[in-house]
């Protein structure tokens, strides 16, 4: 028995393929940059509804930031965080054109995370979390990487 022969749909699809996995691989890579080089930003937040039937335990986040910047800005722009004490962020103004920043001040790209799971049985850990810990770097991209209680110390582990 023999198949007929179709060299051309397999080189397309594994031209596809490599093309995928390049640019997940490039975004794992500016993450893992954001990650490394980025500076500490602590935002507020107020955790909500630990538990997912259909996916398990997950945390639904919901940040303080939406109602600070509330008809000031769209969810694509790039505002200006001021940074204070404990590198807990406050809404300054919406960055236009790139505008000079003051050393306690950061760009942020106005795009929240909803939420992230973590391992089954740790819902209570997640509850003390106040702020999420962000890496910001210069251009606005951030990335979060912890959640940490009214002392500051780290709730749970790392998303």
């Amino acid at each position: 028995m023999s198949f007929p022969k179709r060299n051309g749909s397999v080189l397309v699809a594994v031209v596809a393929g490599v093309l995928i996995l390049a640019l997940l691989n490039g975004h794992i890579v500016q993450k893992e940059r954001v990650i490394e080089k980025g500076r500490a930003v602590l935002l507020s937040l107020a955790p909500r509804d630990p538990r997912s039937l259909m996916q398990g335990d997950y945390v639904a986040l919901r940040f303080a930031l939406p109602n600070e910047v509330r008809d000031q800005v769209d969810r694509s722009d790039i505002i200006v965080l001021k940074v204070g004490e404990n590198n807990v962020a406050h809404f300054e103004r919406k960055d236009e054109a790139n505008s000079a920043l003051q050393p306690d001040e950061v760009r942020f790209r106005y795009r929240l995370p909803n939420g992230f799971f973590f391992e089954e049985g740790l819902g209570e850990d997640y509850v003390l979390a106040l702020y999420g810990e962000f890496r910001v770097v210069d251009n606005g991209d951030a990335v979060l990487v912890l959640l940490r209680d009214k002392e500051f110390k780290v709730v749970g582990r790392s998303p």
